[in-house]
């Protein structure tokens, strides 16, 4: 059982987890299923006409797609989240491991649009001052080990996170995630990564704050007594150049046609 055999069949028991199902496949790496192999940055998905309307197809193994196809495909090997993106709005679904695994599905257009919208969604910037901190409290689990799943993936962006709770001046209080040594650059990426896991997690908006401190900053001290602390992995040693597959650059996702 896969990952995201493993999410299909907690949704399938409880509808309260869909939204982990829908985040495990925008995290996911998918093959997704070409009619001929990628040129460059352009990549032409096969497109099944169904009754329902036209669709895509994804793996989330290589070995499942080569078994629907009953042989070698050209593929794709793109996140779920950049598929999603580059489907939005073109009125073309999304069908997962059909025939294949437990986890087989078919997501219909609309419900496409709505995963690329929740991963757009950018974080909107406040100002506000801390006054105090203490232990986090009635944050569900689910947002937890979903930060703890996005930051684990977020190696060498920063040093640390620490999630504590928060009372701002004028008396209102919240959630506090501040990420400790960001290095420069990454802050929109970290926002956008506690964001999703905020969103994610059912959470209702706003009761989760996201700031930057470096770790001789005194509110640091201050979160670290009481906080919970996330430790981001060590960036990993860069290997030897390769040739660089569609999509595997974010910064240039690959154009569908």
């Amino acid at each position: 059982m896969t990952p995201l055999d493993a999410a299909y069949a907690a949704m399938a028991e409880d509808e309260d987890n869909r939204l982990q199902f829908y985040e495990r496949l925008a995290d996911g790496e998918m093959f997704l299923m070409l009619e001929e192999e990628a040129a460059g940055a352009d990549i032409r998905p096969r497109v099944f006409p169904l009754e329902d309307g036209p669709v895509v197809l994804v793996f989330d193994l290589e070995e499942r797609l080569a078994e629907f196809a009953g042989g070698i495909q050209p593929y794709a090997a793109l996140p779920g989240r950049v598929i999603a993106q580059q489907l939005a709005g073109q009125g073309i679904g999304l069908g997962i491991n059909l025939g294949v695994a437990p986890s087989a599905m078919v997501l219909p257009p609309e419900a496409v649009d709505w995963l690329a919208g929740m991963l757009e969604a950018a974080p909107e910037e406040a100002e506000a001052v801390a006054e105090a901190f203490h232990a986090p409290k009635g944050l569900p689990q689910r947002l937890v080990e979903g930060l703890d799943a996005k930051l684990a993936r977020a190696g060498g962006l920063a040093g640390a996170a620490l999630l504590a709770g928060v009372t701002y001046r004028g008396g209102r209080r919240g959630h506090m995630l501040a990420f400790v040594d960001a290095v420069a650059g990454a802050e929109a990426a970290l926002a956008r990564a506690a964001g999703e896991a905020l969103a994610f997690s059912g959470v209702e908006a706003g009761e989760m704050d996201v700031t930057f401190l470096a770790g001789n900053d005194p509110a640091t001290a201050s979160m670290a007594k009481v906080a919970l602390r996330f430790d981001l992995p060590a960036p990993v040693r860069a290997e030897p150049a390769a040739p660089v597959a569609p999509g595997s650059d974010p910064a240039k996702p690959p154009r569908l046609r």
